[in-house]
């Protein structure tokens, strides 16, 4: 017990600060921007929507380490746009914590986009045309009937982003690097501290971990337990 006190003690925590600041800001850039789209692609024809839609999803279904080679070839200061961005704004993507918030924001984003979609798709349409009877324009529409209906699903979204950002690996690494107090995420220093032996660490972090995802877990239950009750009672 008092060697695991001493471990605890000199561990640095660095990474679980890294991976929950990147967590939240990829989850409220996925938020904001999986609604937009999920609410934009609704509104288009069904070939189109086809399109679009598994061009939105690809991040999901693609392995992580693919997704991070293109993440690469474009933020790369040797290809054009990266090359742009550090010489006329001074951005540096590439082994940065910017890179850590691009590469989990684009393997996240399409759990937010499909559960906010699909949420989207459940609500009963009668709600809307009672808001447009009531004289109510789209916006007020989206924003006080449709959006309050979808709750539950976009809570689900959000959550589950966050989880998948919070423990992206292989896209971070690829496009922001291993870098100790600066890009290096919970999932990577798992496998750093593997690779040299140490499982101790490497059975705290997981712990950590699991802890992390149960909480996540039950936060997702709570919801949708307290969704199935409204719908009982109603």
């Amino acid at each position: 017990m008092g060697d695991l006190a001493e471990i605890l003690a000199g561990l640095d925590w660095s990474p679980l600060w890294i991976s929950v600041k990147t967590g939240i800001v990829a989850t409220v850039i996925s938020f904001f921007l999986g609604i937009f789209t999920a609410q934009r692609v609704m509104k288009a024809s069904p070939v189109k929507k086809a399109v679009i839609d598994g061009f939105l999803t690809l991040p999901m279904v693609l392995p992580p380490t693919v997704a991070g080679f293109f993440l690469l070839l474009i933020f790369s200061k040797r290809r054009p746009f990266g090359m742009f961005l550090f010489e006329r704004f001074d951005i540096k993507v590439v082994q940065s914590w910017l890179g850590c918030i691009i590469a989990a924001t684009v393997i996240a984003f399409p759990l937010m986009y499909r559960n906010a979609r699909a949420a989207f798709e459940q609500v009963d349409v009668n709600l809307i045309y009672a808001g447009r009877t009531l004289g109510m324009s789209d916006l007020q529409i989206f924003l006080q009937v449709v959006i309050p209906a979808a709750g539950p699903g976009i809570v689900s979204g959000t959550i589950l982003t966050f989880a998948r950002a919070l423990g992206e690996y292989g896209a971070t690494s690829m496009l922001a690097g291993n870098i100790p107090k600066k890009t290096a995420t919970i999932s990577q220093r798992i496998a750093m501290v593997i690779q040299d032996g140490d499982y101790v660490t490497a059975g705290i972090w997981t712990a950590i971990v699991i802890l992390i995802a149960f909480v996540i877990i039950f936060l997702m239950n709570l919801i949708s337990g307290k969704n199935m009750k409204h719908i009982k009672r109603w």
